[in-house]
């Protein structure tokens, strides 16, 4: 169930990681910690780091109950 709705708040976002050369896909989701690969041109940016702290993991811990972490997975 968790993993559904991550991927939905995924799918929100990714026009706009899109819009920048970038993109991101669920490696998995395991007792409140998501782990992600950023893609693309968000793979190597210097504000990866930014962008799934702040952007990402803010709008899963508000859209999914029980979110805790996120992690990234290269």
């Amino acid at each position: 169930m968790m993993h559904e709705q991550v991927q939905e708040v995924l799918n929100k976002l990714r026009p706009f990681l899109l819009r920048d050369g970038g993109d991101v896909e669920l490696v998995d989701v395991d007792e409140g910690i998501v782990r992600l690969r950023l893609m693309g041109a968000c793979g190597n940016c210097p504000s990866s780091t930014i962008t799934l702290k702040a952007g990402i993991e803010r709008a899963l811990m508000a859209e999914v109950p029980g979110v805790s972490e996120i992690e990234q997975v290269f």
